[in-house]
């Protein structure tokens, strides 16, 4: 059947309008990308100046143990922060989804819009906190802690900064699966022997196990590449791939090297991406059946 004029021009019209996102993401993506990749394989000369090449030798170096600890410790602070993450924003999800009747709105916009803050200003504001003077610390020496505890340079600071820069990212995707449960599943859940918990486990979660995987996706691809987190509360110690790509770029004047560990950040990144979406795919048609 072949389709009429009125459809035809309504695919043209669809394909000019996808044009302009295309051009962008062509030029500055994929484009920015192949570059990356290409550079990836370069050398630099003596006065640190990039140079397109064709060696395996700074993916070789990844190995450096001291590079590797590096690499562990990122996947390490963002599988913590995606789990502390998806621990704090299922109940205030769960609590405007299902208990915030006509104040919802009311409720998510009161969640959303400090993070709309910069995230530069909202690190610095934890610094201001966990410093040493800052009133965190002053807190916990006047309960007993003793003065010799310090919360800055700290791994407790650093997956503290990234689950309260990142955690709004649970909260939209799991209330977004909560808002579309239906409610009467709860009910006959209870109403046929289950307790609170035991509904919850065995009801809830599973009926929005989508929404706490694309919120799990969502915190880990970000946690994983920050820098500012890592920089500004954690110190050298506890120095993380996004700021070590930063490092190698601006610092150390070694471009192939830190085009290299973007290579294998994407990689990784990409990984994560693909499992969740074959996962999604296999669910989605086992729905449907």
């Amino acid at each position: 059947m072949k389709d009429s004029p009125r459809a035809r021009r309504g695919t043209r019209l669809w394909s000019v309008l996808l044009l302009p996102g295309t051009i962008w993401m062509t030029v500055f993506f994929l484009g920015a990308l192949g570059i990356l990749l290409l550079l990836s394989f370069g050398t630099t000369d003596d006065l640190g100046n990039p140079h397109f090449g064709h060696t395996l030798g700074n993916f070789a170096a990844l190995l450096n143990p001291i590079y590797m600890q590096v690499i562990l410790r990122s996947l390490l602070y963002a599988a913590l922060t995606s789990v502390i993450c998806l621990a704090i924003a299922y109940p205030v999800a769960y609590a405007i989804a299902l208990h915030g009747g006509r104040f919802k709105n009311a409720l998510i916009a009161a969640v959303v819009i400090p993070f709309f803050a910069n995230y530069l200003v909202r690190m610095y504001g934890w610094v201001t906190l966990l410093s040493d003077g800052g009133p965190v610390l002053s807190l916990l020496h006047h309960l007993g802690v003793p003065q010799t505890f310090k919360l800055l340079s700290t791994p407790y600071a650093v997956i503290g900064g990234l689950v309260y820069g990142f955690v709004v990212f649970m909260v939209l995707p799991v209330y977004a699966a909560l808002e579309r449960l239906d409610v009467s599943l709860i009910e006959a859940g209870r109403d046929l022997g289950g307790g609170p918990l035991t509904t919850f486990w065995r009801v809830t979660l599973p009926a929005t196990r989508q929404g706490a995987t694309a919120g799990l996706l969502l915190v880990f691809l970000p946690a994983m590449g920050d820098f500012v987190s890592a920089q500004l509360l954690g110190g050298p110690q506890q120095l993380m791939i996004g700021s070590l790509i930063q490092d190698k770029f601006f610092g150390g004047q070694d471009w192939p090297l830190g085009s290299a560990l973007t290579m294998l950040l994407m990689l990784v990144l990409l990984a994560c991406t693909s499992v969740y979406l074959r996962q999604a795919t296999r669910e989605a048609r086992e729905a449907t059946r």
